[in-house]
């Protein structure tokens, strides 16, 4: 199981893996571990990392970069309007009134989305995953920027699935930077104690993020953001200045995160990352903002995809790491209205203010007797990075009355998940049913006015909150009323003016789930997500096509350029003057085809093409090979030879250490050796006699072959091994047990039995000791 981080920045991407041996930061194929996030398009495929980064000057129209601002933007959006002046590649409409970004690829004009372009970069990240890897790569995290909203979190979303990838999280930045920063840190205080407290500063190549950090042992807490702004820092003389503005007025709005930094002696530490961060002046700044040496503990640049890993690794089961819990924070105010069934009016709450816990879940509880809708958006919209507060609309299906004709109790869950996007998770119907005789039915409250509509935290769901959180939540559940029909109220009021004994009315209910639609602002649909898969698929099948073709085209070409080099170098001797020439001329005329006619042709043209100059260089390569290999093979077999010759010579010779063996079978080991070596004589002879340039009369694989016949016919006679002799140890042992004077056989005898009982002894004196073991 793969376990994976992508950073993907606004001009480069990390790629960091999950070992053995741990974290670890992976190389491209151009072994550099920054990947630009450009994409480039042209007449036959798609070219995306470095590659891309190479045409921006030469396709600079169709090279695109810097498009991770528009994810989840209307075109009409002013952003993105005012952005298209500076921008070379040119942005369009697309049907569903997002950004798109038109280009020419494969000779048509097209108009990819935003989400396919960060799916082409999240594909070829995915494949340098795999190659370091050796594995197929499917879970990941990916990270996105704090103050991303649900419709740009939703569009990253959708562009890892249109990629391929299960993002089992998006991660902050500097989250995943805190991640990788405390989980290795064992010096942390007990859970019980005062958390430390770590500021984290990105400084990115078009935004700069701030967060503030509370860590206990196995437990990271993000306190809020202090900074949360999007824009492209110009370095330029007024530079300096728009940071230190920027930061002291975001800081400025909330009086309690003035009071939080202005105590110094509460921060532990303040960590710089980003590629702009290295900035002289951008330190010093930071620096006299804190008033703390900064710390650079972390790579500036890869810490926010080490940390993802981290994250990756924690999720995964393939993994076993270290307790970590994190809980992240709500960067914008979210609330929700409605429409109310009494007045005929618009009512709102907001069920989770700025900096809330995530993930987290609250249950609303409405009385209705139809059907309704809950629209969902960020509660202050100046805090956006765009003017669009809405997220989206939820319309809770299938809701009817009571059979007594009142409304019934619906309870609505909303929940910021793991990836901070905000949804109505469930809703369901709570049904009053009259109990049969004889049963033992519940026992239902009667509800009262002060729990209408109230909002309860979900327990279950998040189990990280800390007590400050939690105090907080109760407060919002206690002080937030949604009355959604004064009828409905006044109902209520009229049960509570009864009298005891209609309370003792028993009553049963049943829980019915209802179907929910969503409409979510930007959100893909389900057809135009599975059409964009499958034209990935399709473009990752053309490029496979392409470099298939290039490889090919450039396996001639590199032929040609060793072929004529070595035609006067090495294979100089090896081929004779005409056929130099005829093959120079040859391969002369290859080189112009394929700046010309073979500039652009099919992958099998290539391929007839190399085979046709193969027929006349093979030839030569292969006399050459001959020529240094068949002299290694002459020997091996003149070195078997002569080891036979002196094995039969010493066997004539009557040498004790090979007389045992048969004298008709060293017959034949004579006979063997005699013909090799006639053999091996004779094709000498011959070959001496013939050109370099000539093919040769023996093959070095012939040699090998006469070499291994002769080792199976002779090997096995003449390493017989002599017949063994009885050795005269047995006896002679024998002969020392036996009786020699009487007296020592006496002793031997009374030897003997005390041996032969110790041995037992010893044996059954050992078991315990072994049962024990």
């Amino acid at each position: 199981m793969s376990v994976v981080g992508f950073d993907v920045g606004f001009q480069s991407c990390y790629v960091a893996v999950a070992r053995a041996g741990g974290i670890e930061t992976v190389a491209n194929e151009y072994s550099d571990r920054c990947t630009p996030s450009f994409v480039s398009f042209g007449p036959r495929n798609r070219s995306i990392g470095a590659a891309a980064k190479s045409q921006v000057v030469t396709n600079c129209k169709n090279t695109v970069q810097g498009f991770k601002r528009f994810h989840g933007r209307a075109f009409s959006d002013p952003y993105v309007q005012a952005a298209k002046s500076s921008l070379v590649f040119d942005l369009a409409q697309m049907p569903t009134g997002t950004t798109g970004i038109k280009v020419m690829y494969m000779e048509e004009e097209k108009v990819f989305s935003i989400e396919q372009v960060t799916a082409m970069l999240l594909t070829k990240l995915k494949e340098t995953a795999e190659a370091a890897l050796k594995k197929p790569v499917a879970d990941c995290v990916i990270s996105v920027p704090s103050f991303f909203t649900d419709a740009e979190r939703r569009s990253v979303m959708d562009a890892a699935q249109i990629a391929g990838l299960n993002c089992l999280r998006l991660m902050n930045d500097t989250t995943a930077v805190a991640l990788a920063y405390g989980i290795y840190k064992q010096d942390l205080p007990a859970p019980e104690e005062k958390p430390r407290t770590v500021v984290f500063v990105d400084v990115g190549h078009a935004g700069y993020q701030v967060s503030v950090c509370a860590f206990n042992k196995g437990k990271l807490k993000v306190r809020l953001f202090l900074h949360i702004l999007s824009m492209v820092l110009v370095l330029n003389r007024h530079s300096m200045l728009i940071f230190k503005a920027g930061l002291e007025k975001n800081i400025s709005e909330n009086s309690c995160d003035v009071i939080t930094m202005r105590r110094k002696e509460d921060i532990y530490a303040v960590e710089i990352m980003g590629g702009a961060s290295r900035t002289p002046a951008i330190k010093d700044r930071i620096s006299k903002f804190f008033g703390k040496e900064l710390s650079t503990t972390l790579n500036a640049d890869e810490a926010v995809a080490r940390g993802c890993a981290l994250q990756c690794a924690i999720l995964s089961p393939a993994f076993k790491v270290r307790e970590f819990s994190i809980t992240e924070v709500v960067p914008y105010p979210i609330a929700l209205k409605w429409t109310s069934a009494a007045d005929e009016g618009v009512s709102d709450c907001e069920v989770f203010p700025k900096n809330h816990a995530a993930p987290f879940s609250k249950v609303l509880t409405f009385y209705r007797r139809e059907p309704f809708s809950l629209e969902a958006y960020y509660n202050n919209p100046k805090e956006l990075p765009y003017s669009d507060p809405t997220i989206g609309q939820f319309t809770i299906q299938k809701v009817v009355p009571q059979p007594s004709g009142e409304s019934s109790k619906v309870k609505v869950k909303v929940r910021v998940n793991v990836h901070g996007v905000f949804s109505v998770s469930s809703a369901s119907l709570v049904e009053v049913v009259k109990s049969a005789e004889g049963e033992e039915p519940m026992e239902m409250d009667t509800p009262v006015k002060e729990d209408e509509n109230k909002m309860q935290v979900d327990q279950e769901v998040q189990k990280a909150q800390g007590d400050d959180q939690k105090e907080h939540a109760d407060k919002k559940s206690d002080t937030e009323d949604m009355e959604t029909s004064t009828e409905d109220n006044k109902q209520e009021e009229k049960k509570n003016e009864q009298p005891p004994q209609a309370k003792k009315a028993k009553v049963k209910t049943k829980t019915v789930d209802l179907p929910i639609e969503n409409s979510l602002n930007w959100q893909l649909a389900g057809e135009a997500l599975n059409l964009f898969v499958e034209n990935e698929g399709k473009m990752i099948m053309q490029d496979k096509l392409e470099k298939e073709r290039n490889d090919a085209k450039n396996y001639v070409e590199e032929y040609v350029y060793e072929m004529r080099d070595k035609l006067h170098g090495v294979l100089e001797n090896f081929v004779s003057e005409a056929d130099r020439d005829s093959f120079s001329l040859k391969l002369e005329d290859t080189e112009n085809w394929l700046y010309e006619e073979g500039e652009d042709q099919q992958k099998q043209v290539y391929i007839d093409k190399l085979v046709e100059l193969k027929k006349l260089g093979e030839p030569i390569q292969n006399r050459y090979t001959e020529a240094e290999e068949r002299p290694k093979a002459l020997d091996e077999l003149g070195r078997q030879i002569q080891q036979y010759t002196k094995v039969v010579e010493a066997y004539k010779a009557k040498d004790e250490l090979y007389d045992h063996l048969d004298e008709l079978e060293m017959m034949k080991v004579d006979k063997q050796m005699n013909e090799a070596m006639t053999w091996m004589n004779n094709k000498m002879n011959l070959q001496s006699k013939q050109s370099l340039s000539q093919d040769p009369v023996v093959k070095a694989q012939e040699i090998q072959a006469k070499t291994k016949e002769l080792y199976s016919a002779c090997n096995h006679i003449v390493t017989k091994p002599k017949p063994k002799v009885e050795p005269p140890k047995e006896e002679t042992a024998a002969e020392q047990n036996g009786p020699v004077n009487g007296q020592e056989g006496s002793e031997a005898q009374t030897g003997n039995p005390e041996k032969g009982q110790a041995a037992p002894e010893t044996t059954e004196a050992k078991l315990p000791e072994m049962d024990i073991n």
